[in-house]
């Protein structure tokens, strides 16, 4: 049973804030993890009070990491429902996220951001898998698909091969993000307790900030890169052309050093392409960088004390710049 628990708080500026915390009052445990992130840690997985609807079609048990790749895959796909999308997860990170008019152009965009880290990941669609895109995923080292539904022939072939695991998602999955609402750490200095992150990009928080006005496409590639870059670890640098990713750099301390990595895995396919930071950019190196790359447009949060420099620097190479006012960070 989930028991909400009204608590005030004095926040830093002395003001009364109230919380209505969702807690349970008790776990009920679903079943034995063989271990946690690692061998050496022992997990268990408990239901929860709001819990995705889902199925493991071929009757095998999720692992720890498994259970986080396919949360992070949810996330993602949940920002394309009602499009054909294809998403690529390892290690619960994000490496590969296309769009396409079908699936399996989708699956082909996604899956040649980073071959080779599609390897041993995990796959999800935001719409049904056909014969011909599960021949695709049956043909590399896939651990985990899931997808809304399968077609017949389609899971006959996905149930052939034993390293796969398969879920169908029951959960409409633009219902998927009122599934959780709050994000909870508990560490030694106490259990920490946040809203999820539900940043959305509307009109008043899209600002172009260059003489240069983006294209009504390079724009569309904007959102798509910035709904990518809030699921990719912080600092991240997602580089995007025609709605798929060619490179994902993430996990850098530095957004500069994100940068660098970005146009190095990007390469030539960087000319033209969009680039979506999770963070603000701070110096004027970015955007030397990304001029490099022949980067056509970069959209930032902004806020940096540089911003004046590089909306100058950027009107010189001629990339467009937009401000959106809103972090995405992601530990």
């Amino acid at each position: 049973m989930a028991k909400k628990v009204d608590i005030s708080i004095y926040d830093n500026s002395n003001d009364l804030r109230s919380w209505q915390l969702e807690t349970e009052t008790s776990f009920e445990p679903l079943w034995d993890l063989h271990f946690g992130e690692n061998p050496q840690q022992s997990a268990l997985l408990f239901k929860s009070g709001n819990m995705a609807d889902y199925e493991v079609i071929n009757d095998k048990i999720l692992s720890y990491n498994e259970i986080m790749s396919l949360t992070e895959l949810s996330n993602v796909l949940s920002e394309f429902y009602d499009v054909c999308a294809v998403a690529i997860v390892k290690h619960a990170a994000p490496c590969g996220v296309a769009l396409a008019p079908t699936l399996e152009e989708a699956y082909n965009k996604a899956f040649d951001c980073d071959p080779i880290a599609s390897f041993f990941g995990a796959i999800g669609s935001s719409q049904t898998i056909n014969y011909e895109v599960a021949k695709h995923i049956n043909s590399m080292s896939v651990k985990l698909v899931i997808a809304p539904d399968f077609e017949t022939k389609a899971l006959k072939l996905l149930k052939e091969n034993p390293l796969i695991k398969i879920v169908k998602l029951n959960t409409p999955l633009k219902d998927f993000k009122s599934l959780i609402q709050k994000d909870i750490h508990v560490t030694p200095f106490g259990t920490l307790y946040q809203d999820m992150n539900r940043s959305y990009l509307g009109k008043n928080s899209f600002k172009i900030v260059t003489k240069l006005q983006p294209t009504k496409e390079q724009i569309e590639d904007a959102v798509f890169a910035w709904k990518i870059s809030k699921y990719a670890r912080s600092n991240s640098i997602v580089v995007v052309k025609d709605f798929k990713t060619v490179a994902i750099a993430q996990g850098f301390i530095s957004p500069v050093n994100a940068m660098e990595a970005a146009m190095h895995s990007a390469c030539d396919n960087s000319k033209h392409s969009i680039i979506a930071s999770d963070n603000t950019l701070p110096t004027i190196d970015c955007i030397s960088i990304a001029a490099q790359g022949r980067v056509s447009t970069i959209i930032q949060p902004g806020g940096s004390a540089n911003d004046e420099k590089m909306i100058e620097l950027a009107d010189k190479y001629r990339i467009a710049m937009v401000f959106t006012g809103i972090k995405n960070y992601k530990h």
